[in-house]
């Protein structure tokens, strides 16, 4: 797959990012899990995430960061880099939730030498908002 990136130049304050869907399966939950080093029972283990409150396993904070941050560079191409991530998280997203991202560029700007959009981001899942905030990337310039 050939990646194109997003420039600058050609972003305008109020663009929406395109929407992205992710199923979460279990394979899921507990795979990020262990990829984040989180051995956390409650996120591998129903047992633990029952008695801990909750209906089942669910995804760890890290990994909600990393699918924000995959949006985000899915969004900005190869050449974006991400600056700053700021997270508020909601409802938990189980096994069986199809995670729905949405963003829009609310900020456009230069700060040294580097080209800064701020954009504004939501993950939902069908209990809620699952996590919301802002996420501040350089994107390379034409000019």
């Amino acid at each position: 797959m050939a990646w194109k990136s997003v420039y600058w130049d050609e972003v305008k304050e109020g663009d929406e990012l395109p929407a992205q869907k992710r199923e979460i399966t279990r394979t899921t939950v507990i795979a990020t899990a262990i990829a984040t080093r989180d051995f956390t029972p409650v996120h591998h283990d129903h047992e633990a995430a029952r008695k801990s409150g909750a209906n089942d396993i669910f995804l760890n904070i890290l990994t909600t960061g990393g699918f924000i941050g995959k949006y985000m560079t899915d969004w900005s191409g190869p050449e974006g880099q991400l600056k700053k991530m700021v997270i508020r998280l909601g409802a938990t997203c189980y096994p069986g939730d199809t995670l729905a991202s949405n963003g829009k560029v609310v900020k456009k700007y230069t700060e040294a030498d580097n080209h800064l959009v701020d954009i504004e981001y939501n993950l939902t899942v069908a209990m809620g908002p699952h996590a919301w905030g802002t996420v501040t990337m350089i994107l390379p310039a034409k000019s």
